[in-house]
This record gives C-alpha cells, structure tokens and sequence, in this order.
C-alpha cells in the first residue's frame, strides 16, 4: 500500500494542543540524509534514460526507424531470461542516503540478477498492503516488519520459512523464528536537545508527568512502527493504567505525526525539544555531522526494543532466488552497510567494528517487550484506548 493505511474512523481527532495532525509533514530533501530510518523518507525516483547510442539513433532519418527500435529493446530492455527478486520494504531503507543502494549493488554483483525495491512509507504500511494484495501480491521477499507486526503477518498464512541458518543471528532477545529474520534492531528513546534541555527526564514516569512546558512531538500507532512501539511502551510499564498515564502525558505532546521522518523534522528544526526516536539517533549526528547537541534519555524502567525483520512470500515466483537473498541478509555485505546507513544496529556478521560513536550511545539495562502474539490480540484495542486519551 503505496500511500494507503487503513486508519481508525471510529474515532479521530484533528489537533493536538492547537497543532493539525501531520500538518507539518514535509518532504525530506534530496540531499538530506536518515539519521535512524523508522520509514520516513521520500523516495525520489530518476527517470529513466536510454543510453546514448539509442539517443544518437533516435536523432537519425526516419528510414532507420526499425533499427532504432531493434537498439532501443536491446539496450534499455533487461533480458528475458535475467531474474527479479521484487522486495517490499519502507521507503527510507531505499532513498539515497539508506542502505538500500548499496545492498542492491552488492546483491545483483552475486546473484546475475536485478533486485526490485517497492517502497511504501513503514511497516505498518508493508503489512496493510500485504493484506490488501493477498496471494496477488508482487513481492518476493519482505523487508522490514518488526516483531510487534509479525503475529498479523503470520496469520496472513502468506509467509514461507526462510530456511537460512541463524548461527551468526544477535539480537537483545531470545529469537526463534523459522518464518521471520532478523536483521537489525534497536531500541526505542526520547531524544533530546542539549541546547533546549539541561534536564531530560530518567524515567518513562518522568516524562509522563514532567514539565508540561518542554514538549515532544510523538509518531501515530496506526500508521507508524515507531508510534506503535511507544504505545506498547506505555503498555508494558503501566499495564491496565496506561489509559490514564495516557491522559497525563498528553499536555506534554506537541503534536502526533503520521510517522518518524516529519516528527525527526519538526525536532531538528528546533520546533520542539524532544523526539520519539532510537538510542541510536545520536550516533548519526556525532558522524556526520561531528555534533553532540542530540542526546538519548536513559530511561529507569527500560527501553523498549524493535528487532526488524525480512521474511520470503510462498506466492514467490522465485523461491531460489528469495532464498539467496535472505541468507545475503545475514551477512556482511549487507550488514556492514546497517549501522550508519540505516542507523540500527546489525543483527549479522559484518566486516569491520561498529564506529566509535557507537560505543557512547546510552546502553538500555532492561530491554521491554511485548510477546508478539499478546500484541496481535490486543493492538485494536491498546490504539482505541490511546484515541479515547488523547482526543479529550
């Protein structure tokens, strides 16, 4: 679902404290790039160009109009027997500045073949389509869902086992899987700007009912995976009182956003001082742009962590192929290109050490987690009690 997400129409709201919902979503620039992906990015996509030979045909007389043709299939056509692996996946994994480039360079040098990348906004979006296409859909191989989606996606019935060894596999959790890989993981935080504030908070209790002055601006759960990572936040550290814990943190929210890439915007561009984002944002900003002003708030209870994860359809259309890719994942070719092109951290084998700043990111003591099947019960109505707190 490119830009459709089925959202909740039982119950809406239109602003938060004054602010439009998703009134400040942007377009991230060309150049700019994703420090720590959670589907957000604009994927901009070249037009095609035809090589210069078929150019230089074309500007010929029309009486060489059947050879034009003849140059134009062979060279801006790819070969009828050339493979496709078609991989569904969020859009910042694939803008220039992701890793997605560089793994698709790498996996067509060993596979002879051409990887497709379909791109939609997150993973919430991935599993919304997924569902929406059934066994019609495109894909070969999806890449992206978490742990908190991949109960729904089970259930769909449209996934394969991956049938790729696991030994080289580390992730903060005990992981045993034989539908879905994991290939990188992180965990949620509340970033912050040192120049706005001297105080952050040190608790997920604090931020709930702390300064209401020093806003954050915060991702829905229905449309982003960042979003719904906070709201099992909340639910794994209040239980049956997230309802009300809900309504406290409410004065605090500045706005909500459709997902991680407008409201990273919004903080970075100094409109708020606080962001729901990862640990691992701040590395991002230290190496690229040799900056400390960012911070991770270390929070007492715990962070909450999000293992992403690449799985191959039964509908394959190429089964072998989705399979190469999958054990591809594992490994350092694709990895090594995770920690400072998606801003997570590998789950595989790479080649070379993590960077320093990764070293200095705030270290979770106590990673929180859901089990996947409570989230799957539950989430319709975890996200209809965040509504009913929210909207008053």
């Amino acid at each position: 679902m490119a830009d459709c997400v089925q959202m909740d129409n039982r119950l809406s709201f239109s602003s938060l404290n004054g602010v439009p919902l998703g009134a400040e979503r942007r377009r991230r620039q060309p150049d700019e790039p994703d420090p720590g992906h959670a589907g957000g990015g604009i994927v901009s996509h070249s037009a095609l160009h035809l090589p210069a030979r078929a150019k230089a045909f074309m500007e010929a007389p029309m009486r060489r109009f059947p050879l034009v043709l003849a140059a134009i299939i062979a060279t801006a056509a790819p070969a009828a027997s050339e493979e496709r692996l078609v991989v569904y996946t969020y859009e910042s994994f694939i803008a220039e500045w992701g890793p997605g480039p560089a793994v698709k360079q790498a996996f067509e040098a060993e596979c002879d073949c051409t990887l497709e990348w379909v791109g939609v906004q997150d993973g919430v979006a991935i599993l919304t389509r997924l569902k929406l296409e059934g066994e019609g859909a495109r894909a070969d191989v999806v890449l992206g869902l978490d742990q908190n989606l991949i109960e729904e996606a089970r259930q769909t019935g449209l996934f394969a086992p991956h049938e790729t060894p696991t030994a080289d596999i580390d992730v903060p959790i005990e992981w045993s899987d034989e539908i879905f890989l994991p290939y990188d993981y992180g965990h949620f935080a509340v970033v912050y700007d040192r120049e706005a504030i001297s105080d952050p908070p040190t608790s997920l209790e604090d931020l709930v009912g702390g300064d209401a002055t020093q806003k954050i601006v915060l991702q829905d759960p229905r449309t982003s995976t960042p979003g719904l990572g906070f709201l099992l936040w909340m639910k794994a550290v209040y239980g049956e009182e997230a309802g009300a814990a809900w309504e406290r943190l409410r004065a605090r929210v500045l706005t909500v956003t459709p997902g991680w890439s407008e409201a990273y915007g919004l903080f970075t561009q100094g409109e708020v001082p606080m962001v729901l984002s990862y640990t691992t944002s701040p590395a991002y900003h230290m190496i690229e742009e040799d900056s400390e002003r960012y911070a991770a708030a270390q929070f007492a209870e715990g962070h909450y962590v999000q293992v992403e994860v690449a799985g191959r359809l039964a509908t394959s259309q190429n089964p072998d192929l989705a399979r190469q890719f999958l054990e591809f994942v594992t490994g350092p070719d694709f990895q090594d290109h995770i920690a400072t092109g998606n801003w997570m951290f590998p789950a595989g084998r790479t080649s070379r050490p993590l960077p320093d700043a990764f070293g200095r990111l705030v270290k979770p003591d106590t990673s929180l987690m859901l089990p996947p099947e409570e989230v799957a019960e539950n989430r319709r109505a975890w996200i209809d009690e965040w509504l009913a707190a929210m909207s008053r």
